[in-house]
């Protein structure tokens, strides 16, 4: 996917987005950080065609995006949003079912496909022996991967996540993220991650995208972005780096 100079204004007062280009990698794991405001989720957003430039252009495989039907895009892209509501008197498989829509039209259905892709879904999110569960009764790392599962039944070749792992504790977040991690390196799926934790980010991509008031400050591989000048423009905050021999590179912030 390639990003062209864009501009987003939601309030004609100040650009959202402020002449962002980029491009995200294919089979990557791509993340967007950045403080609170500066346009990571709007940019996100943008990339799903649910928030529309006001000038500069989007193109998948040289095609622009506003030339997509939308059933079209939806087997190109499927995203995942910070919150959803949860429906009542919904099993998760019926939830996850919901993705094969974008295969459906009024007169073609395929029924054997519909059930291969709803299972592979639950297997790949480990939710097989929940699937006649209600909603409501899971937790909220299950319910998160419940709605990575119906974008897996949608079997898109990109997966954007809007902040996955937010209201998740520590241990749920880390199981998501080795679960985005197991969908990229075993399918080879393409994701766009906006994220707050940066050494999470440093972690689980391979490409992280930092902006700023709307611009990208940096991006490429962690190592090269996360930097002590960089999050001391960025952030405002003074951190020091280090290496461990399991876990690899991690951040410190120290002082303001």
């Amino acid at each position: 996917m390639e990003i062209q100079d864009i501009i987003v204004s939601h309030d004609n007062t100040r650009n959202h987005l402020d002449g962002v280009s980029t491009i995200i990698q294919k089979g990557k794991i791509t993340t967007i950080i950045g403080p609170n405001g500066c346009g990571k989720s709007t940019l996100l957003n943008v990339m799903s065609r649910n928030n529309m430039p006001i000038s500069g252009n989007v193109s998948l495989e040289s095609k622009d995006l506003v030339h997509y039907k939308p059933k079209e895009f939806a087997k190109k892209l499927a995203i995942v949003y910070q919150q959803n509501d949860v429906p009542k008197d919904l099993t998760v498989e019926k939830l996850v079912s919901f993705g094969r829509l974008p295969h459906h039209s009024m007169l073609k259905r395929n029924h054997e496909e519909d059930v291969k892709a709803i299972e592979w879904a639950l297997a790949c999110t480990n939710l097989l022996e929940k699937r006649e569960n209600d909603l409501e009764a899971l937790s909220g790392g299950e319910r998160q991967r419940v709605w990575i599962a119906m974008a897996l039944a949608q079997q898109s070749e990109i997966l954007c996540l809007d902040e996955p792992t937010t209201y998740l504790d520590i241990y749920y977040q880390i199981e998501l993220l080795e679960l985005v991690k197991a969908l990229n390196e075993e399918y080879g799926l393409t994701i766009v991650m906006v994220h707050h934790d940066i050494n999470q980010a440093i972690r689980y991509s391979d490409q992280i995208i930092l902006m700023k008031t709307g611009q990208i400050i940096a991006e490429g591989a962690p190592r090269n972005v996360i930097t002590r000048e960089v999050i001391k423009d960025v952030y405002g905050v003074e951190a020091i780096f280090n290496e461990d021999e399991q876990f690899g590179f991690y951040m410190v912030p120290l002082a303001i």
